[in-house]
């Protein structure tokens, strides 16, 4: 999608079942890597959350922003579900965007 205006909505982790952060972002490869390199102050940086483990495209902000929103509501397991299911082995997904 790199020419057109998309968002996305991740999740990161600190490592399998870890600590979960999830956020929202229109350029996906740019605030990854500021969570990565610690550049991103906060909740991210103090518990060591940088992996990529989940991520959804959208091309409106407004729906991202919802649908972050609605996850950030949703239980720990759903949360484990979601991710799970688009990537079970908990694959760190940054090395593998391909923008």
């Amino acid at each position: 999608m790199r020419g057109e205006r998309a968002y996305w909505v991740y999740i990161m982790a600190s490592g399998r079942n870890g600590t979960l952060y999830v956020g929202v972002t229109n350029d996906l490869e740019r605030r990854i890597f500021e969570h990565r390199e610690g550049r991103a102050k906060g909740f991210t940086q103090r518990y060591g959350v940088t992996r990529l483990v989940w991520y959804e495209d959208y091309p409106r902000a407004i729906d991202a922003i919802q649908r972050e929103k609605n996850i950030k509501k949703w239980s720990r397991k759903w949360k484990l579900d979601l991710i799970e299911s688009m990537n079970p082995e908990w694959r760190d997904l940054y090395e593998e965007l391909a923008m």
